[in-house]
């Protein structure tokens, strides 16, 4: 038997608790990977809230990353003793996720860890790591270059801001961070951001076009936010669309796409293709700046991680969550 966090759906509601499960509980996969640690992203927090409909398949195991060994293999990409990593592919959402001492999946979702970032390193990154790298990358298939002028990010202090604010401070480009004042806007500038703006300034009714202030973005918050990314954003430019967090809508007119030719392009991690994730791991494991963020990562247990979720959806915490699941 092992730990795992177990949600449920009852007639009296969500039910969540952590307890035992066995091997035999786990879902179909030709797969079984010892999981070392997870990560508490804002994704598992919905599902273990039920702040939203995150979760598909009921009862559900969240957690839609993790790390880990092999410990049997039917697949012939993978034997016990690999390294591996998880993202995405519906963990935690149809099919049983990280948040446990064991996962069953698909060996077509797994890629190797790289050989110079540990278990932990990699769950510090995590997929909003995972998820910023792809919107880096995007950037740079565009043509952006440091020269080129700033870079924003909205949501600079969440999961995916905080390491793409990281990410392209030492690549270079200057970062323009959109964050809550105060103690948010100190912890994006710690990350390398050369300048912070109050979000308040870009998550009302803005113009359809505005003045030129950026040359590229990458945006985790949607809406009105992103609308005013769009009116900003200089001749050429383009902005990385990965996320919903003001919400799904978008309200912008056509004016930024045909007068000044900028690129919207969306950002999905869930199901991007082995290349792209073996890609962007290559790229996190070259150039991020592991021991910084170590220093802006907490360690939990599995025991804790019911309440951190709560306290994510709350607005409580600034920073990345690792969880290990030995401890």
């Amino acid at each position: 038997m092992f730990k795992a966090i177990l949600l449920n759906k009852t007639d009296e509601g969500l039910q969540r608790e952590l307890t035992m499960v066995t091997d035999a509980d786990l879902m179909e996969g030709d797969v079984t990977v010892n999981v070392e640690y997870s990560t508490l992203n804002y994704k598992d927090a919905l599902a273990i809230t039920d702040r939203a409909p995150v979760v598909r398949h009921w009862p559900m195991v969240p957690g839609i990353d993790f790390a880990g060994t092999v410990i049997k293999s039917n697949h012939t990409d993978w034997q016990a003793g690999d390294n591996v990593i998880l993202n995405g592919w519906g963990v935690g959402e149809v099919h049983w996720g990280g948040l446990a001492e064991k996962a069953r999946v698909n060996g077509d979702w797994l890629i190797k860890l790289p050989d110079n970032i540990t278990a932990k390193q990699a769950m510090s990154v995590g997929t909003a790591g995972y998820t910023a790298m792809l919107c880096i990358l995007k950037l740079q298939q565009h043509g952006i270059t440091p020269d080129m002028g700033d870079v924003l990010v909205t949501g600079a202090s969440g999961g995916v801001g905080s390491i793409s604010t990281r990410i392209l401070s030492n690549l270079g480009y200057n970062v323009i961070a959109s964050t809550k004042p105060g103690q948010e806007s100190e912890y994006v500038k710690s990350l390398g951001a050369k300048k912070t703006i109050d979000r308040a300034e870009l998550s009302e009714k803005g113009k359809p076009f505005a003045k030129e202030r950026w040359i590229a973005a990458v945006d985790c918050v949607g809406s009105h936010t992103l609308a005013n990314v769009c009116a900003s954003t200089k001749y050429g430019g383009i902005i990385a669309a990965c996320g919903l967090a003001q919400g799904m809508d978008l309200p912008v007119t056509v004016a930024p796409f045909i007068l000044r030719g900028i690129t919207l392009a969306g950002v999905d991690s869930v199901y991007a293709p082995k290349r792209n994730r073996e890609a962007a791991w290559a790229q996190i494991a070259e150039h991020l700046d592991v021991e910084t963020l170590e220093t802006n990562t907490s360690e939990i247990n599995l025991d804790d991680a019911i309440q951190k979720a709560i306290d994510l959806i709350e607005d409580k915490l600034i920073g990345r969550i690792v969880v290990n699941m030995k401890a």
